[in-house]
């Protein structure tokens, strides 16, 4: 892991590569795509042979297996069933509280002009829920509740096929425990066992027995995140996802704040060799502190050699010579998660601008949002936080405009103007349809 000084942060970054779209899984991406358009479920089930555990001949599962792995989970592991439980309630109630922020509204810009807004649910949502070794029960829940609070109608859940035919059994409680916390009712969500680009393919144009979604939301591999880019414009898509990153803001000269440091940066660099955990440090004294912290932990953590890789790869911690440096420095990182422990946390918030969400204290472990406290975890990467926010509520809402005009002075100074700007343009239609409405 490397340490800098703040002035030599520019020229680092500057060399640090922009990653490059992988040719190989484009073209593999787009052989997928093109082969479920023209074959449908007979290209899901044969994609399904070669890259998962099994192909089920039926790929819609019955809502009863989902009740039967919820069962299971409660007995024989009540404790992650509780957990989940908290979880999903945490994140309903935070998904509510996001919703109630978008509000219709009509307002009279001038008698007889009335503009207004309304919030419309998209109708049907696909929501991915990757498998794998260590299935994302938490990523499901983060995914699944801000469909149903958005008050999508029809929300599909979907999951590779483990070897009996059907998702992960942990996936189907989550899934299970999503439904009985939020009340959504069996005829709003539906549950597939696909996995891959051909999932979101299916889901993007519809097959014999997959319905076509309007908005497919939620994270996996490398093939789902190309064939979500592929497919955008023909389905809508939360966002695209790349390698997990922290920066954590620290001022603090203590073993205690260093632990706490290398902790959450360990943690971060643990979930693959492309993760990046950098730090920005106010002394070359802390750097030490949290180096060293970061070497005594990784000798017990079971991760360490996915850790020590990914320090290894782009582990970094700067030493700022001031807040206005660091402020920069993290905005220009725009960083998937920030963390800041510092003495005066409250001067550094209004001046923080890009991250994907803010954690603010040292008690504030990220991992925290990652599963319990009710924010979301699926955030904006390789530094999209410039530019957009976390998967919410909104990425299942349509937010669209009305127009109603009645005669008055307001109606009739829009209408005037609208026939001299469209005029103006070479548009003589538009301004006939004005003018047509002049009232004398």
């Amino acid at each position: 892991m490397r340490i800098i000084q703040s002035n030599e942060f520019d020229s680092y970054w500057k060399s640090q590569s922009v990653q490059d779209n992988d040719e190989a899984t484009t073209t593999a991406v787009r052989e997928i795509i093109a082969a479920v358009r023209k074959d449908g479920d007979e290209a899901v089930r044969r994609f399904a042979s070669c890259f998962d555990k099994s192909s089920p001949q039926r790929l819609e599962v019955p809502m009863t297996e989902v009740k039967q792995a919820l069962g299971g989970l409660r007995a024989n592991d009540p404790a992650l069933a509780e957990a989940l439980e908290l979880a999903a309630d945490n994140i309903f109630r935070f998904s509510h509280k996001q919703r109630e922020q978008f509000a219709d509204f009509e307002f009279e810009m001038g008698k007889g002009l009335f503009t207004g807004q309304r919030v419309i649910p998209v109708e049907r949502a696909m929501v991915y829920a990757p498998g794998g070794r260590f299935p994302l029960i938490s990523s499901l829940l983060m995914a699944l509740i801000p469909a149903i609070s958005a008050g999508v109608e029809e929300i599909f859940l979907v999951s590779p096929p483990a070897e009996d035919g059907l998702p992960n059994r942990k996936i189907l409680a989550a899934a299970g425990i999503a439904a009985e916390i939020t009340g959504i009712s069996d005829n709003r969500l539906r549950v597939f066992a696909i996995g891959g680009a051909q999932a979101v393919a299916a889901f993007a144009f519809g097959t014999e027995s997959v319905p076509r979604a309007d908005v497919i939301a939620g994270p996996g591999n490398r093939f789902v995140i190309e064939a979500k880019r592929l497919l955008y414009g023909q389905v809508g898509i939360d966002f695209l996802a790349g390698p997990s990153d922290v920066l954590i803001i620290a001022d603090g000269g203590t073993e205690q704040a260093a632990e706490y440091a290398a902790a959450d940066m360990l943690a971060q660099a643990e979930h693959d060799p492309d993760a990046r955990a950098r730090a920005l440090v106010a002394s070359v004294e802390f750097a030490g502190l949290v180096s060293a912290a970061i070497e005594r932990q990784l000798k017990t953590l079971p991760t360490a050699a996915t850790a020590q890789a990914s320090l290894d790869n782009g582990g970094l911690i700067v030493v700022y010579q001031n807040r206005e440096e660091a402020i920069r420095i993290a905005n220009t990182i725009a960083p998937e998660h920030l963390e800041l422990q510092t003495a005066n946390n409250d001067v550094w918030i209004p001046h923080l601008k890009n991250y994907g969400s803010l954690f603010i204290g040292a008690l504030t472990a990220e991992a925290l949002g990652d599963y319990s406290a009710g924010v979301n975890h699926t955030l904006p990467t390789l530094g999209n936080a410039r530019f957009t926010g976390g998967l919410s509520v909104r990425h299942f809402l349509k937010t669209v405009t009305t127009l109603r005009c009645a005669p008055g002075d307001g109606f009739e100074k829009a209408r005037n103007a609208a026939e001299i700007l469209a005029r103006a343009e070479g548009l003589e239609g538009h301004a006939l349809s004005a003018a047509y409405r002049k009232q004398e």
